[in-house]
């Protein structure tokens, strides 16, 4: 087939390589976000600038002159992998089966633009990501396939993404190609009353409440690592969370520290106790908790968030 990919950043280039090593078919245009004044050329357009591949970067997909640039390149499927632009049904039904999208979950639950945060967040041991045809809904459309992943305990947002989503997702997308080439393709509606929808994951939900169980604590931290990073203050100053685990026992107050060592300060909260590891003060580097304590002289009885 003739491929237009639309897509960016890292997991942008990732299908892109893949569907050129791949070889069963052609690209015949890479479609990503227009340039930003002082920000980095975008991983898959450098890549397929380096490959003689045409690109086209369009600040919407309305214009006439954009739907005629796509038309121009007779594509028979689009492929979007990772989007941060609107691409309404005129143009998502230019190429002869139209367009299938990635997204990092499994629909209809956690539609929206956070959806590997949200899940840890909330404690799930699963999620997934589908590939699916869009429609002028967010991330509404028949579902192509889907992959599930496990969530376990000590998965942060870093390793659901980089470990698991990241590169099943290359592999899903390949075999969605695969699926439309051989005609007939999946088309499974989405069943609306399970739908979930959830807007980014922003710092003011990241703000650690020490009150709430520690399972709740301990996953946002994990769900916010490494962004956009769970906080707390001691004092005035704004500090976040990355590396901790979870342990019983509690003998103080909510955001109460109970232990200081070289390495790591232990956090009270409801039904259990927070070993932090690593933290970023507000305006300056990730260093140890102990380090932290140390610059700050943190001790058994200080409050955080208080």
């Amino acid at each position: 087939m003739r491929i237009i990919v639309n897509g960016q950043q890292a997991f942008g280039k990732a299908c892109l390589e893949a569907i050129l090593e791949k070889g069963e078919d052609e690209v015949v245009a890479v479609y990503c976000a227009p340039d930003k004044e002082g920000r980095p050329v975008d991983p898959i357009k450098e890549f397929a600038l380096e490959k003689g591949l045409e690109v086209v970067q369009p600040a919407n997909y309305k214009d006439a002159d954009v739907l005629d640039k796509m038309r121009s390149f007779n594509a028979d499927l689009c492929v979007m992998a990772y989007m941060i632009i609107f691409v309404p049904e005129e143009a998502r039904d230019i190429p002869t089966h139209g367009s299938i999208c990635f997204h990092p979950s499994l629909l209809p639950k956690h539609r929206g633009p956070s959806s590997i945060n949200w899940p840890i967040i909330g404690g799930a041991t699963k999620s997934g990501l589908t590939i699916f045809w869009p429609d002028d809904g967010l991330d509404e459309g028949e579902i192509l396939l889907q992959k599930e992943i496990d969530i376990t305990p000590d998965d942060t947002l870093g390793s659901v993404y980089f470990n698991k989503i990241f590169p099943l997702g290359i592999q899903a997308v390949v075999e969605a190609i695969d699926l439309v080439r051989a005609g007939n393709p999946p088309r499974i509606a989405q069943d609306d009353s399970l739908a979930t929808y959830e807007s980014w994951c922003r710092k003011a939900d990241a703000e650690i409440d020490w009150s709430k169980s520690v399972d709740d604590v301990y996953n946002l931290i994990r769900g916010t690592n490494p962004q956009p990073g769970a906080w707390t203050t001691l004092g005035d100053l704004e500090v976040q969370i990355y590396d901790c685990e979870k342990t019983s026992g509690n003998d103080g107050k909510p955001g109460e520290v109970t232990a200081v060592d070289e390495k790591s300060i232990t956090v009270s909260a409801k039904g259990g106790q927070i070993i932090v590891a690593r933290v970023k003060p507000k305006g300056g580097k990730k260093i140890t908790a102990g380090e932290f304590a140390g610059s700050q002289r943190i001790k058994i009885g200080t409050i955080l968030g208080g």
